[in-house]
Order: C-alpha cells, then sequence, then structure tokens
C-alpha cells in the first residue's frame, strides 16, 4: 500500500528492512495487527463489568494501559521501516500472536481461575515478547541511524525490562498487591520514554500520513468496541421498543465521539504535523498520538462499558452509580482528552467543549438517579449540542496560521 514512483528501491537492506519515507501508508498486515486489538478493547471492557468497581475499572485501565503500549511500540516501528517486509514482518506476526494470547488471559489476569496455566503469569510473558521483539527489531531497523540505536538501547533498559520485571514480580505477587505492581509497571514505561526521548531527541516520524492514519484506525477500532457494548448488554433479550431506542440512542453517542475526532480535529492535527520536521515532529508526534491518545481510547472504552451498564439494565428505575460514573465518566474523559491533543497540535484552547466535559462530568449524580435510557439520551443530546456549536461557530483555524508556532 506504499505509495512509491515505479522502479527498484536501491536502498541498502538489512534483513530485509526498508527504511520508510514520507508519503508511505499504512500496510495490510499493519491493519491484521490492529484486528487483534479489537477482540482486545472487548476483553478490557469485559474486564471492568464482570469485576467490583471501581477496582475493576482501575484493572481495566492498568491492562489498557499496557495493551497501548504494545500498540504503539509497533506503531512508531511501522514508521521507521516497512512493516510488511523481512525482519519487521516477521516480528509484527509474533507479536499479534503474542497480543492475542494475552488478551485471552485479561478476564483472570487479576483473578486466576481453576485449571489451566496461571494467567497472570502468562499475561507477563506475552507482553515481555512484544517488547522485546519490538526493541530488538527497531535496532535493525534503525540501520546506520547510532543516535536511534541508542535511543532504542536506552528504552530498553530504562523502561521495557523495568516494566517487565515488575509485571513478573505481580502476577507472582498476591492478588491485593497486583494491581498496584502493575500499575507502577504501567508508570514507569511511560515515564522513562518521555524522559529519555527529550534527553535523546533521535525517534523518528518517516511518514506523517502513515503515523496519523495508524492512530486514525485505533480510534475507530476503540469505537467499534462502543458498538459492540450496544449488543453485548441485550444479546440474550427479545427485542422490544427499549432495546430499540436505546440502540438508536447509544449509536447516536458514537457517531457524536466520531464527530468530535474526525471531522473536527483528525486532519487538521496532521497538516500541523507535517509543517515541523526533525525533532520537533518526533516530540509532537509522541505528546499529540502517544500520550495524549492513550485518554482519548481509555474515554472511549470505558464510555464503551457504561453503554453497556445502561443496555443491561433497562427495566431498572436508575441507572445507578457504576453506569453512570462510566457512561459520563467515559465521555467527559474523551472530551478533555481531545481538548488536550488539539490543545498540543494547535496550542488553541476548545473552550465550549471543556464546558461540556465539565458539565457532564458534573451531573453525574443526577445521570445516576435517572433510568438508563435518560441518562443516555441527555448525554447524547449534550454532545450533539457541542457539535452543533462547534459547527457553528467553526473553531477550526488555518494550519498554516500557527506553523510558526511549532518549533518545539
Amino acid at each position: 500500500m506504499s505509495q512509491r514512483p515505479p522502479g527498484r528501491d536501491r536502498r541498502p537492506r538489512i534483513l530485509g528492512v526498508r527504511t520508510a519515507s514520507e508519503g508511505d501508508q499504512v500496510t495490510t498486515l499493519e491493519l491484521l495487527f490492529d484486528l487483534v486489538f479489537v477482540f482486545a478493547f472487548t476483553q478490557v471492557t469485559f474486564l471492568m463489568s464482570h469485576g467490583e468497581p471501581p477496582a475493576s475499572i482501575a484493572q481495566g485501565v492498568v491492562v489498557l494501559a499496557l495493551l497501548w503500549w504494545s500498540w504503539s511500540s509497533f506503531a512508531w516501528l511501522g514508521n521507521q521501516a516497512h512493516a510488511n517486509e523481512g525482519v519487521l514482518r516477521a516480528a509484527l506476526i509474533v507479536a499479534m500472536a503474542a497480543v492475542f494470547v494475552l488478551s485471552l488471559t485479561i478476564p483472570e489476569a487479576f483473578h486466576d481461575l481453576e485449571g489451566g496455566l496461571y494467567a497472570p503469569i502468562v499475561f507477563a510473558c506475552c507482553y515481555a515478547v512484544v517488547r522485546i521483539f519490538h526493541l530488538s527489531t527497531y535496532l535493525v531497523a534503525a540501520g546506520s541511524d547510532a543516535a536511534l540505536r541508542r535511543q532504542v538501547l536506552a528504552s530498553l533498559l530504562t523502561s521495557a525490562l523495568p516494566s517487565i520485571v515488575l509485571l513478573v514480580i505481580g502476577a507472582l505477587a498476591d492478588e491485593q498487591w497486583r494491581l498496584p505492581i502493575w500499575g507502577a509497571a504501567v508508570v514507569i514505561d511511560l515515564l522513562a520514554i518521555y524522559v529519555t526521548s527529550n534527553i535523546g531527541g533521535s525517534w523518528r516520524v518517516q511518514s506523517v500520513a502513515h503515523f496519523t492514519e495508524r492512530h486514525r484506525l485505533v480510534v475507530i477500532l476503540a469505537l467499534g468496541e462502543s458498538i459492540v457494548a450496544i449488543g453485548v448488554g441485550v444479546s440474550l433479550d427479545p427485542i422490544t421498543a427499549q432495546i430499540v431506542l436505546g440502540s438508536v440512542l447509544a449509536i447516536g453517542l458514537s457517531v457524536a465521539l466520531w464527530w468530535a475526532y474526525f471531522p473536527r480535529i483528525a486532519d487538521d492535527a496532521e497538516h500541523l504535523l507535517e509543517m515541523t520536521d526533525g525533532v520537533a515532529r518526533a516530540k509532537m508526534a509522541s505528546d499529540g498520538y502517544t500520550y495524549l491518545h492513550l485518554p482519548i481510547i481509555l474515554g472511549v472504552i470505558i464510555t464503551a462499558f457504561g453503554i453497556e451498564e445502561v443496555m443491561g439494565h433497562l427495566g431498572e428505575e436508575h441507572l445507578g452509580w457504576v453506569g453512570a460514573s462510566a457512561l459520563g465518566g467515559g465521555v467527559a474523559l474523551f472530551l478533555v482528552a481531545t481538548i488536550a491533543f488539539w490543545l498540543r497540535m494547535s496550542r488553541r484552547l476548545l473552550l465550549a467543549r471543556l464546558v461540556a466535559a465539565i458539565v457532564i462530568a458534573a451531573a453525574i449524580p443526577v445521570w445516576s438517579l435517572l433510568p438508563g435510557l435518560w441518562s443516555l439520551a441527555c448525554v447524547f443530546a449534550l454532545t450533539c449540542t457541542l457539535a452543533v456549536f462547534e459547527a457553528v461557530t467553526s473553531f477550526r483555524t488555518s494550519p498554516e496560521s500557527n506553523a510558526h508556532e511549532h518549533t518545539t
């Protein structure tokens, strides 16, 4: 799928690795790799909904962060070199298998069931396979770039190895200690990469089109989980007018979230990234996409959990705190994350969106007292009102007018 002029590529290759360049696009193998995360996101929602909140939600956040780091690592690797060729192709296939097995263990990650393999250790080992294969392959993909190889080694020593060790320790520890230990592994992973990236400044964004498309696709996958959640909550019930109405409202909410990201900010963010280069481009990509897209995805997944709660309790008089917190909190988190993303990319604050997020979050006690359908309808109405307001006021600004601001 890469867009290249015809002719033989004469650049030297090591183990079949060919460095990417501007204009390259997502490969079919990367699309296949992403499909594994559809199942992974579903498992995270299952973990949240079948445990004891708020602990189960915290567990889901930790697992999602680890999944995100697994996905994001290969998004950067596929931007450095072509993912469907040579050793990168092999690494991606191995990682795909490891992520799928890891996803199978998610329901047992914090409470192992009797019989079979010990799920927490399987989880930790699969994560280790993904990170080690990623970084070892990145060393090959770096080619003659000595600074990039040093950056990869720094990531291995300060981020990957400590987090893997903590995951193994947490897997072997008592269940009560697993969540804080694995949470520490996530924090170390995220902070170590951030610090070493700012110090080394050697990561590269070879193709903006590829990098932004990868992140658009993963947002779509997460939104797909919010749609799956509609059916999960009522999959064993006979169809009723309440189910029909709830489904329409839930689909509408998913579309509203899509609207808030794709038509409103995604394209302009890509243009702004294209206007930078070198270290500034890599820093903007890391901040805006690697770090700030994690809460965007998390907001969608928590919203999916809230939708599942609504659809599963249609006949009840009150939605309750769990469903209300997930529904209102998930949408609010998504909106705040998109605000932060746009602020980093354009240095513009989406004030109306911030007000909407605050209102939705502050009204969680109200949502908890209303029937699920009414709560869903109210949240949907607020997001639609925001979409209409932003469309009328047209907050979007010309990327070219802000180009001079994006040098860091």
